[in-house]
């Protein structure tokens, strides 16, 4: 059995195949990068390096990015996955078929410690709409089969464009059993959007889990070994790793990458330094980037980084994935839920940056694809939480930066944007809402529509309908549905509409929970607006 590294229980992962010293020397000289007499003499591994699995992700209509990283101890307390502080080469393979008899690209790389040893390869000049294999070797393993899928060509016209969409895996809450149906989907795509990790303390017995973790792992983490030993901790799991392994994912973070409700350079705790909190969240950014697919423009520089971007589906969908963390001010009010807050609506706010405004506008108002789709982080559609005659806003949200929404919306209408569609994670909830061009106007125009996935574990199991939700059904003439469960989002796109899935899980606390689907909803192509299935 491996050794544990502080956590009880095995990663749940195949065995892996040992290649052979013949082996290991025909896959290198078939790479043509090494000499024979190098390859054979190339440093073997102990352990196997791949307990965190391999991914795929950002998939061009040519191409892919492909991640792995070395890891035979990945809760070691230094950090550094059990792996020596020296470069280690790593082969990778991209094939027609499972079994790598038709190879159609491979390479050498260098996973350095630098980077915890995490492997981000950019793979290139495919055939597009297509699917593909892919794994790794080093030290003599070699690594489960991933597979990936390219984009569609980039004027071609799909039949459709499926994808999942999750958000907000607190580890000690729940299970991760939602990634298990997920990896048995048939999607084109999995988003991720935000909430990777948790920051917060963990309990000696790992919360619900009831598994036994090192102090070290437990803690919450400020610098980059303990965002290192937060992300292998959730990385650690069969479930997940399932799910990254047999799709692509697109991910963007949200707040518990680094720390409960940041905003730019300012930490929740008022007495916090920016100065400082930067130190911490640039190791937090770093750590994010050595466990997930992302490609170099995605690399972060100290606390400098840029993680919105776009992806095409050929005419069927365009992803302009938002960063709705970084660029912002920080939360009106002094955040949390507040009653006549003022400085909500003050013009001059911003959730995106001017610089990541201007691009949304320019990316919306250049696309020519049936559906625009707005991955990101927070409730866009306005959230009365007040059931009353009153009302009552979440600071956090959109609602904290009005202006910054209604100009949005008001490019949208100028630039007659095409079927816009907002996917949001964040509120542990299932929510389904219309966006209004006035949402104090319940005549006014509805100019797109907003889906809200639920959490995978946090909040652990839920209840269909909790008093809050009934509460918001209240309060809100454009919100047609909440759900308290947890589970994730399963997408349909068409040239006709767009489908919406809302998958639940009975619990989470313990593993092995069913998913079935609660309701779906659809929006049509050209008629802005929700309506069930």
């Amino acid at each position: 059995m491996r050794k544990n590294c502080g956590i009880s229980g095995t990663s749940g992962l195949g065995r892996r195949a040992v290649l052979g010293a013949t082996g290991t020397l025909a896959m290198a000289v078939a790479a043509g990068n090494l000499s024979a007499g190098r390859a054979g003499a190339a440093e073997r591994l102990k352990e196997d390096p791949f307990t965190l699995g391999v991914a795929s992700g950002d998939p061009w209509p040519d191409g892919f990015v492909l991640w792995t990283r070395l890891a035979p101890q990945p809760l070691a307390p230094d950090g550094t996955g059990g792996m020596p502080p020296r470069a280690v080469k790593v082969l990778w393979e991209v094939a027609d078929d499972e079994r790598f008899q038709r190879v159609v690209a491979r390479g050498w790389t260098r996973a350095v410690a630098e980077l915890a040893h995490s492997v981000h390869v950019e793979v290139a000049r495919l055939q597009s709409n297509r699917t593909y294999y892919y794994r790794f070797q080093a030290g003599g393993v070699v690594s489960p089969v991933g597979r990936t899928r390219t984009a569609p060509a980039p004027h071609s016209t799909p039949n459709s464009l499926k994808f999942a969409f999750v958000s907000c895996q607190a580890w000690f809450e729940g299970f991760y059993t939602a990634y298990r149906h997920i990896a048995e989907e048939d999607v084109d795509l999995v988003l991720h959007l935000g909430d990777y990790i948790y920051e917060n303390p963990i309990d000696a017995m790992g919360g619900v889990r009831k598994t036994p973790l090192a102090a070290e792992v437990r803690a919450e983490p400020m610098d980059l070994t303990g965002y290192r030993l937060r992300h292998a901790l959730h990385r650690y799991d069969p479930d997940l790793i399932a799910a990254h392994q047999a799709h692509p994912f697109a991910v963007v973070w949200d707040d518990h990458e680094v720390e409960d409700n940041w905003a730019g350079d300012h930490s929740k705790h008022t007495d916090v330094d920016p100065a400082v909190f930067r130190k911490r969240a640039a190791a937090a950014f770093q750590a994010y980037y050595e466990h997930l697919p992302l490609r170099l423009p995605n690399k972060p520089d100290g606390f400098d980084v840029r993680m919105y971007r776009s992806l095409r589906y050929g005419r069927m969908g365009t992803f302009h994935i938002l960063d709705t963390r970084l660029f912002r001010d920080d939360q009106a009010c002094g955040d949390g839920t507040r009653t006549n807050c003022a400085e909500r609506l003050d013009p001059d706010r911003t959730i995106l940056g001017a610089e990541q405004e201007r691009w949304l506008y320019s990316g919306l108002g250049r696309s020519d694809a049936t559906w625009n789709l707005i991955p990101q982080q927070i409730a866009m559609n306005q959230v009365d939480t007040d059931p009353g005659p009153g009302q009552a806003f979440v600071m956090d949200f959109w609602d904290g930066y009005a202006a910054s929404r209604q100009r949005l919306f008001d490019e949208i209408v100028k630039r007659n944007v095409r079927n816009p569609v907002v996917l949001t994670g964040d509120m542990h909830r299932h929510l389904v809402a219309d966006l209004k061009r006035d949402f104090d106007r319940p005549d006014s125009p509805t100019i797109g529509v907003e889906f809200v996935g639920t959490s995978v574990s946090t909040k652990m199991d839920g209840v269909d309908l909790d008093p809050s939700g009934a509460g918001l059904l209240a309060a809100n003439e454009h919100i047609k549905f909440t759900n308290y469960q947890r589970g994730y989002v399963r997408c349909t796109a068409t040239a006709q509409s767009c489908r919406a899935d809302f998958r639940v899980l009975p619990y989470v606390t313990r593993p092995g929970a069913p998913v079935s689907t609660r309701t779906s909803f659809l929006t049509e192509a050209g008629r802005p607006g929700v309506q069930p299935v």
